[in-house]
């Protein structure tokens, strides 16, 4: 009698570290796929490709002085973009 519930009991204890086998080695495998994967990501994506924001630059003062204005420029390089007019206008 006791032989009669010991081969399902066997039977089941094998099925089941089978089972717990195969899920691991499964698990295994899909880490495996994802990280080389994100390997390939890592190497076809550039860095290169984002818009690099550019920094302010503080390159003159503005003055008024009674109805007029006055442009006080610090770095020589921007007065041929003043000069054209070709400037923003920023409310605060």
């Amino acid at each position: 009698m006791t032989l009669d519930l010991l081969i399902p009991f066997i039977i089941l204890i094998v099925l089941v570290v089978y089972l717990i086998y195969t899920r691991n080695r499964f698990e295994k495998r899909i880490v495996n796929i994802y990280e080389d994967k994100f390997e390939q990501w890592k190497k076809s994506s550039s860095n290169s490709n984002e818009d690099k924001k550019e920094c302010k630059k503080l390159v003159g003062l503005i003055y008024k002085e009674g109805y007029n204005i006055t442009i006080e420029l610090l770095d020589k390089s921007v007065s041929s973009t003043i000069q054209r007019g070709k400037f923003k206008i920023k409310d605060r």
